[in-house]
């Protein structure tokens, strides 16, 4: 139950901070937060990361809906030293699919400059990927909570 309750606050994190992104910001406009560090910035994004396939929303719908599949059985395997991470990707792959759905493109607007622009599911997918890779990379067993 615990990676299904993460998974749902992931969502509504994601979704929330995306309708007042939407709210408050024009498209193409860049409002600094942090200096030159941090601007809160609105993209209509049409494609995958680093802007990969875009306007493919039926290749990133179905990948997406694969990937939800099998993390949905993963889970189901009670293994709990992948919960977090899976429940991190989880959520995030639900939240970018639901604005796949909804607009036909993904809602970002978190702006560090240096790096493309992205949003709350985003960097829930990146840091579920790399807690799995360290968990993967360490050999730890799984089926111990991390």
């Amino acid at each position: 139950m615990f990676p299904f309750i993460v998974a749902g606050l992931v969502v509504v994190a994601d979704q929330v901070t995306k309708a007042l992104a939407a709210a408050k910001l024009r498209p193409e406009e860049s409002v600094p937060v942090l200096g030159n560090l941090l601007s809160f910035s609105l993209v209509e994004n049409t494609g995958a990361s680093f802007g990969l396939f875009k306007s493919q929303t039926f290749i990133l719908v179905s990948v997406s809906v694969i990937a939800i599949i099998f993390i949905v059985f993963y889970l189901t395997k009670k293994t709990p030293g992948l919960y977090l991470p899976f429940a991190l990707i989880l959520g995030g792959a639900c939240g970018n699919l639901i604005d796949r759905l909804r607009f036909g493109y993904v809602v970002d607007f978190i702006d560090l400059h240096w790096w493309p622009v992205f949003n709350v599911a985003d960097s829930c997918i990146t840091v579920g990927s790399f807690i799995l890779f360290f968990v993967i990379l360490r050999k730890k067993d799984v089926s111990r909570p991390v």
